[in-house]
């Protein structure tokens, strides 16, 4: 249930949760439904219950056996701010991620109103970056409640990017990831859209990262922005904590 992520502005993935229900246009498409059904076709074990949201209790401290310092995201086919996740194992969650303090943790929610409520409950140690899911202008208001919480670094990804965005808030922002949807039913995205938001960036100093046009052909459309690639991190990135050596 870990393993090295393709996912370019990351390392690897973690799920102590895995499946989940679809609440936003951004999930029209899943990806992580997608994989749960050819993981269970499979006969992964871990995907007996296909995309049934699924607490996997046995690796919630998995990473505490990972030595190697690692960017880890958080819940790649699940989102741990599910409802049906129970605050008492997100705590277990988090105290993982609270001790594992050699690791960099991103977490990504598009649960922003539980994410919230629950986020006083919640250790928030400099290693752990929240995030929130923001596809298009009608779920701008999910960046007021990140700004709510308490995590010392907070990013926005803006994929899919499935429309313009304007206008949103950016007091606290410290990242933005950007991408166009993948996918055999891959809906477009449009340049103006992309070059609007990095140049927002730009102009709050805040990290931007652009990881994909997407497509049906995601390879091939590549990466490139305005012939550059962008791919900009968190200042505190630099600052990982080497563990100690036995």
């Amino acid at each position: 249930m870990a393993q090295i992520s393709k996912i370019e502005w990351t390392e690897s993935s973690w799920n102590p949760v895995t499946g989940c229900t679809k609440i936003s246009s951004g999930c029209k498409n899943c990806y992580a439904e997608r994989m749960a059904f050819r993981l269970k076709a499979a006969g992964q074990p871990r995907y007996r219950n296909g995309f049934k949201l699924t607490l996997q209790d046995d690796i919630v401290e998995l990473p505490l056996r990972w030595k190697k310092p690692r960017e880890i995201f958080v819940g790649s086919m699940t989102d741990i701010f599910h409802k049906d996740v129970p605050l008492d194992y997100i705590k277990l969650i988090f105290s993982t991620m609270e001790k594992a303090d050699w690791h960099i943790f991103q977490v990504l929610t598009k649960r922003a109103d539980r994410l919230a409520e629950v986020a006083k409950h919640l250790p928030w140690p400099k290693n752990v970056w929240m995030g929130v899911t923001v596809e298009t202008e009608k779920e701008v208001g999910r960046i007021k409640q990140l700004q709510k919480v308490p995590a010392s670094i907070k990013f926005l990804s803006m994929e899919p990017l499935l429309g313009p965005i304007p206008q949103f808030p950016t007091s606290g922002i410290d990242w933005i990831i950007v991408g166009g949807e993948s996918g055999p039913r891959s809906r477009p995205i449009e340049n103006r859209w992309v070059i609007e938001i990095r140049n927002r960036c730009l102009k709050n100093n805040i990290s931007f990262f652009f990881k994909q046009w997407g497509g049906t052909n995601k390879k091939k459309n590549g990466r490139l922005l305005e012939g550059k690639f962008w791919d900009e991190y968190p200042q505190e990135r630099e600052l990982l904590v080497q563990p100690e050596t036995v």
